[in-house]
């Protein structure tokens, strides 16, 4: 028996992973997409034209085209909304904890659309199985930039969700 807990496990308040990987269908779902600035060194499936990961410091490098990004979960994912916000052509994955300051700030205030998640998602980890566990939150995909809004607008039903423009 597995004792691999889920990204926002109760059971633990430790992070075991910072890789965590977005369900295929999603991906094919909202992409094609040009670039992946964080993605998993490992993974069994592209999620973009282009990857930068933990290696290269996708915030140190210059993002182009349609922008796919699932950031690492906790603090630091305010600084990848906010490059994804000055870029303004992409969809983020982030837990729907719409009351903190990050979300206020990058996501309230800069986004162009939110497509909110019925039920959890189950990740997947770097060798393409699905985490036995739920995430543990509620997830929602931020659209920044008209062509990411639109990607939420024509997919609501196919992703399960509840689209909301923004601006």
């Amino acid at each position: 028996m597995s004792n691999r807990k889920g990204i926002g496990s109760h059971q633990s308040g430790v992070m075991l992973n910072d890789e965590w990987l977005t369900p295929p269908e999603i991906i094919s779902l909202l992409g094609p997409f040009d670039l992946d600035p964080c993605a998993p060194i490992d993974r069994p499936w592209p999620t973009a034209n282009k990857h930068y990961t933990v290696k290269d410091n996708g915030l140190l490098q210059n993002w182009e085209g349609y922008t796919w990004c699932n950031p690492p979960y906790g603090l630091q994912a305010g600084w990848w909304l906010e490059k994804l916000a000055m870029h303004n052509n992409g969809i983020a994955l982030i837990f729907a904890r719409t009351e903190t300051a990050m979300f206020v700030k990058y996501v309230w205030k800069q986004a162009t659309s939110l497509l909110f998640l019925y039920g959890r998602l189950n990740f997947y980890f770097v060798d393409g199985s699905r985490a036995p566990a739920n995430s543990g939150a509620p997830s929602v995909l931020v659209a920044y930039g008209p062509k990411a809004d639109e990607m939420l607008k024509f997919h609501e039903n196919n992703l399960k969700g509840k689209y909301i423009k923004l601006k």
